[in-house]
């Protein structure tokens, strides 16, 4: 490549383009307007006095203005210099000027760079003006005058110098690289410099200095000139490099260039020093073969290369050679690349446009329960303290500090014990300490977390109640980041308590009957309804009760989840609960593989992927909504299906997490029978109401505590480090009623969201033999769908030929009666026969006959 062609792919492409013409026009009108604005500011600041006073006289026509520009100049020098910044006006100007050239596209220098020292000036010098001048003319301008003298009546005179100056230093340092480090570095280059030359100077011998002089001279002037910038995604691109000229006497080598860059954000740390980029160039010339009448030795001694002369005659003069370093292109994956496309000609994907007009609840369908500030009666939190005081003082247990926190329901009295005392010898007297304040439901907390003290609940007199609409119109519900916000109620210190379903990642409820475990279901499931849209959410509701959940069927085509052929959305019967629970399985592995294949870990990055556009559709792809299955009554589950329910549940609870399923379980009977070790420990959090013993609530919670709750929606929370003693929040049937009818009324979806299906081992085959004048219309592109894909499943025919599962189905049904696909084979799909759509089409024309 020579010299010329090399120049001309070089060039900027903005070179040559013809201006449009209101570019043109909008460049020389900033322009002219920037010179018009610095000849008003001259002449302003020459007779400011008299100017001021005729700026509000333009009309006047008697009254004639001294500046160059009339009475404009002097009304534009009173608007910028006097009334504003003072001097610094003149910065006003000259950006005019630098955004005129910019739309010229005449860059001689950088523009952000100079626009960001310009805001720096006009900030800081009408300060800088206003303490020189105390205000006095116009230098300094309003502005100037009242910082300074704002800075001079809080931080005084000298305050305000050191601002001042503490600020100009800052700029020089920053601008001017003028730390202690830069300062040697440069120092010490310049030693360096200045020794080289030394040395350069000290011929060896006076029969070759003139004619090292002219090599090291000839050699400089040729070194390749190699521009590294500095481009995105930490790559290093060489933009320009000059050809070399070898000097003469040496034969032509090809030299290997080993670029190794670090590079870091090129920014100013106000706590550490600047980490600029470092690029380390090295330039090995290659040794090129050695002959009998030529040796050379040419490995380099420092970043200046210096040749030795010749031993032979030298080759040829002027030999010349390009070097030529491939630049690293950043270029962008094509799937990224089209993503990018159709976000900047559709949008982002949006999830919520099928139910665009959908409006979410209000907080007004909640009923108002009134005033719910906690009263405190203070004779009875010193009673109590007494009590307890005299009480350990009887058991010799003496007590250094104690203090109160009142709750909704109970207060938490918190006691320091002098030093010597156990901790168990107080634990011991919970039963003493009960009946001294003749109250139900003490329980000690001994020690509390995080806390030197002994903690212990006593409930009161007059609990104040927590209305669910309290909770939800809190500023804490309403703000919160959560996926999946469930908000249970108030804590001990009256403080709203809320948890994330989506890193819980599961729930199992237990409580006996009558003490707010369903009062707690319809708390978790109006926050969810409260935050969550139909497009983001769905329901699968278990019900043996067929009388808890029955409200929630006014949501079926907004929120709830069922099986293909179920009649209605909440599960009653427990064959189909099985069935629900497999298909859930189903639907699970289903997720799992959408992730597997777009490269994602977990439901919000797979969505977060679908909504930039960055999955096709067509390849199964789909927005994916959370799942959370609600079983009411886990023992009557236990009791008539046993292990075909407590598989799935454990194989849900022990996956589902990532791909967005959710499980709520809730019981009145915590026994080791129901809750088995294989499903406690996939469910980290607990919520646990009044128990009837003590033995129930160590299989919830691993610790007693459950049984001396006082009911009523007094209930422990744990979530795998600490339990927590909250007031669930209330909500009553009419409330749920009416929040359902508002969405129910609403438009919703054609039907509930349709789970996969799921057909039992011992059920009957309703395949039978087939019959040609049965066949669908679909049924031979769906064959062959089949065969191409090698996947027997009946989800992807619905996906493929956009059909309805019913349909589907018996399609299905007809391939495995010709052969094309085997049998049912549970949750994996069936099994493919014919290998290639070679043998498809032969089998086809034979079945046509």
């Amino acid at each position: 490549m020579d010299k010329k062609t090399q120049t001309k792919q070089t060039e900027s492409p903005d070179k040559g383009k013809i201006l449009s013409k209101p570019r043109i026009f909008f460049g020389l009108t900033f322009i002219l307007f920037s010179v018009v604005l610095a000849f008003s500011f001259v002449s302003y600041l020459m007779n400011w006095k008299a100017d001021q006073s005729q700026a509000g006289t333009m009309t006047d026509k008697t009254i004639k203005s001294s500046n160059i520009f009339g009475k404009v100049g002097d009304w534009l020098g009173n608007i910028f210099i006097f009334e504003s910044i003072g001097i610094a006006s003149f910065i006003i100007a000259f950006l005019f000027l630098v955004v005129g050239t910019l739309i010229l596209k005449k860059r001689t220098f950088k523009p952000w760079k100079t626009i960001g020292h310009s805001l720096f000036f006009i900030c800081w010098l009408p300060i800088f003006m206003g303490a020189v001048t105390k205000g006095q003319g116009v230098l300094g301008g309003v502005y100037g005058y009242q910082i300074m003298d704002y800075l001079n009546a809080i931080i005084g005179s000298v305050g305000l110098w050191m601002v001042l100056a503490a600020s100009i230093l800052l700029y020089f340092i920053l601008e001017f690289n003028l730390r202690p480090s830069s300062i040697k570095a440069k120092l010490g280059k310049i030693n360096d410099n200045t020794i080289g030359k030394v040395k350069s100077m000290m011929p060896s011998s006076e029969e070759n200095f003139e004619a090292d002089e002219e090599l090291e001279e000839e050699v400089e002037t040729s070194a390749p000139n190699v521009t590294v910038t500095d481009v995105p995604n930490n790559k290093t691109k060489v933009k320009e490099q000059t050809p070399v000229n070898v000097p003469k006497g040496f034969p032509e080598v090809q030299p290997t260039t080993d670029i190794e860059t670090i590079v870091t954000p090129n920014h100013t740390s106000f706590e550490g020093e600047e980490k600029p980029i470092s690029l380390n160039l090295n330039t090995k010339p290659a040794v090129p073969t050695s002959t009998p009448e030529q040796a050379f030795d040419m490995t380099p001694v420092s970043p200046a290369i210096t040749p030795v002369p010749p031993v032979s005659k030298p080759p040829q003069d002027n030999i010349k050679f390009n070097v030529e370093v491939a630049p690293v292109i950043d270029v962008l994956d094509e799937s990224d690349r089209k993503s990018q496309e159709l976000v900047e000609k559709h949008g982002l994907y949006d999830h919520k446009l099928d139910l665009a007009g959908f409006q979410m609840p209000t907080v007004e369908l909640l009923k108002d329960y009134g005033n719910e500030e906690i009263s405190i009666n203070q004779e009875e939190l010193e009673e109590n303290k007494n009590k307890i005081v005299g009480l350990l003082k009887n058991f010799n247990v003496g007590i250094s500090e104690i203090k109160a926190t009142i709750g909704p329901t109970v207060t938490l009295y918190e006691i320091v014990p002098e030093a010597g005392i156990r901790v168990s010898a107080i634990k011991k007297l919970q039963d003493d300490i009960a009946l001294n304040l003749s109250a139900l439901g003490i329980r000690i907390i001994a020690p509390m977390p995080g806390k030197g003290t002994i903690g212990i609940e006593v409930p009161r007199k007059n609990p104040t109640m927590v209305s669910m609409r309290s909770v939800i119109a809190s500023h804490k519900f309403q703000n919160t980041d959560m996926d999946l916000p469930v908000v249970f109620g108030k804590t001990i210190s009256n403080e709203v308590f809320m948890a994330d379903l989506a890193k819980m990642p599961h729930l199992l409820m237990a409580g006996a009957t009558g003490q707010g475990k369903s009062v707690g279901i319809n708390a978790i499931l109006t926050s969810l309804l409260y935050k969550k849209h139909p497009s983001e959410l769905k329901f699968v509701m278990v019900d043996p009760k067929k009388v808890e959940l029955s409200l929630y069927s006014k949501i079926e085509r907004h929120y709830l989840a069922k099986l293909p052929d179920a009649e209605e959305a909440i599960i009653t019967d427990t064959n189909k609960v099985i069935n629900t629970l497999n298909s859930l399985c189903i639907e699970m592995d289903t997720r799992y593989d959408l992730l597997k294949n777009a490269f994602c870990k977990n439901l919000k990055e797979y969505n977060k992927k679908f909504t930039e556009r960055k999955l096709n559709p067509e390849n199964g792809h789909r927005f994916l909504p959370y799942i959370v299955l609600v079983v009411d009554e886990f023992a009557d589950l236990i009791m008539t299906a046993g292990k075909e329910v407590e598989l799935p549940i454990a194989r849900l609870a022990q996956l589902a997490r990532a791909v967005g399923i959710h499980l709520i379980v809730a019981t009145q009977r915590p026994s080791v029978n129901v809750i088995t070790g294989m499903i406690k420990a996939n469910f980290p959090a607990r919520a646990a109401f009044r128990v009837i013993s003590s033995v129930d609530s160590r299989t919830i919670l691993d610790s007693p505590g459950a049984d001396q709750l006082i009911g009523k929606g007094d209930m422990l929370y744990f979530n795998g480090n600490e339990i927590l003693r909250l007031q669930c929040a209330f909500v009553d049937t009419p409330e749920v009623e009416r929040l359902a009818e508002y969405i129910g009324e609403q438009k919703g979806y054609s039907s509930a969201f349709l789970l996969p299906e799921f057909v039992s081992e011992d059920s009957t085959s309703t395949v039978g033999a087939f019959d040609p004048n049965e066949k669908d219309a679909l049924f031979e592109e769906a064959a062959r769908i089949i065969v191409s894909t090698q996947q027997g499943s009946t989800s992807m025919l619905q996906r493929q030929l956009k059909l309805g599962y019913n349909r589907a189905g018996r399609i299905m049904d007809q391939l495995e009666a010709t052969g094309i696909v085997g049998g049912f084979n549970g949750a994996k799909a069936r099994e493919v026969i014919i290998s290639d759509l070679h043998s498809l089409e032969q089998f086809l024309e034979d079945l046509r006959s």
